[in-house]
């Protein structure tokens, strides 16, 4: 790991919470890293619930399509589970090799904490098209299963970052009806960054009770509001993975017949994701400033993400944006391109509250000067009104730097 993102978190890595009924352990397999982490193991308590939403790349990875079609044989509330991720090696397009590598791993993995295959989930991210030689990770199953704790998160974090400058994490506790609640995650994703998802792979547990279909029904939501909304460079991985673990250990149970208890609990989730989101796009690839682009106005939901996401994944854009250029019409350019109904003379453009563009021309008031200022700040906000209806969509994003083909070319992924 070289120098860290300028817009990583000041306080650094977070204190997390240990979840009940959860614990962690890492350790150093050498699949592509010597002396560092890179294979963690979470187990997972029984009768819990597990859910998951992944890449839909028609070349997903081999460890893609074994979790998709295990979480289809979780009905109920189940359990015991673990799951498994190393770094490194995505064991993407390789073939017979690759499932062959991926039902090794389960195996191992099941033999030595006494539960069903079938109940093992495992992940991999890295290189693209190398073989991934198993008995690495095989050959540290045993230390992995004595090391487990139930304070062992943020190693975990850490063993699953690549090109990451720094590690991701997320934690909150709250009360609901008087019983605590605490969810705590960790995320890694710095580069080939776009829906759905990204190179990313997030995990977070909590102790609250639920269904595992009210959970994926959730996550499921939840996730085009976060990690679906997120871009670095527009290009889409084979290994994105988004799990989301409920042991029930808090005695709290969400479910539809309390409204009101839900929607506590999916805005703290809503919460944790959007900030891992947003540590991934702040650890963007050479990244120096974080790009918020906000469409309002918009006739449907669909025109307003078509715009917002133009936007965020427009090179002009986010070039000049790293040169501290408040080249507006690559904005204009970019709602142009974007396929969704536009109007240029209903469009109000904005960076941050300064109007740049109204009525199918510059503004009156746009100042140059002032928005070459603003253009200074580590985080930036672009805001388009289509003037065409009430519908929104927000996209995050970061700039494309120098550093970004330098770290690219030197590292294959």
């Amino acid at each position: 790991m070289g120098k860290i993102s300028p817009l990583a978190p000041k306080a650094g890595f977070p204190e997390l919470n240990s979840i009940d009924g959860v614990r962690f352990s890492s350790a150093c397999a050498g699949v592509k890293y010597k002396n560092r982490l890179d294979v963690m193991l979470a187990e997972i308590c029984d009768n819990s619930s597990i859910a998951g939403v992944f890449t839909k790349s028609a070349t997903r990875s081999a460890a893609v399509i074994d979790c998709q079609k295990k979480l289809l044989s979780v009905k109920s509330s189940s359990g015991p589970f673990a799951i498994v991720v190393n770094s490194g090696n995505s064991n993407a397009f390789t073939g017979k090799q690759g499932h062959n590598a991926v039902s090794e791993i389960c195996s191992k993995f099941a033999q030595e904490l006494d539960i069903p295959e079938k109940n093992v989930f495992s992940a991999s991210t890295g290189v693209i098209g190398e073989h991934l030689d198993w008995k690495k990770i095989g050959a540290i199953s045993k230390e992995l299963v004595v090391g487990l704790s139930p304070r062992g998160l943020d190693k975990a974090a850490k063993a699953i970052m690549t090109t990451d400058t720094f590690a991701k994490g997320s934690s909150e506790e709250f009360a609901i009806d008087n019983k605590t609640i605490k969810i705590s995650g960790i995320a890694k994703g710095s580069g080939m960054i776009a829906p759905d998802m990204a190179t990313m792979l997030v995990y977070i547990f909590t102790d609250v009770g639920i269904s595992p279909s009210q959970l994926q029904k959730i996550v499921s939501d939840l996730n085009e509001k976060t990690f679906n909304s997120i871009t670095v460079d527009g290009d889409t991985s084979t290994s994105d993975s988004l799990m989301v673990v409920a042991t029930g250990k808090s005695g709290c149970v969400i479910n539809d017949q309390n409204p009101k208890q839900l929607q506590q609990f999916k805005q703290a989730l809503l919460r944790i994701m959007r900030d891992l989101a947003h540590q991934v796009v702040k650890d963007g690839e050479g990244a120096s400033k974080f790009i918020e682009v906000n469409v309002s106005g918009a006739p449907s939901f669909s025109s307003a993400r078509k715009v917002a996401k133009s936007i965020a994944n427009s090179p002009l854009v986010k070039t000049a944006i790293a040169g501290e250029d408040p080249n507006w019409g690559r904005i204009i350019m970019a709602i142009g391109k974007s396929g969704a109904k536009v109007d240029r003379d209903l469009l109000r453009v904005s960076f941050g509250n300064l109007l740049v563009a109204e009525n199918g021309w510059v503004s009156p008031s746009y100042s140059e000067e002032k928005a070459a200022k603003y253009m200074q700040n580590d985080e930036i906000l672009i805001q388009v009104d289509l003037g065409l209806g009430s519908f929104k969509s927000v996209f995050w994003t970061c700039d494309f730097t120098q550093e970004y083909i330098s770290i690219n070319a030197d590292y294959r992924s």
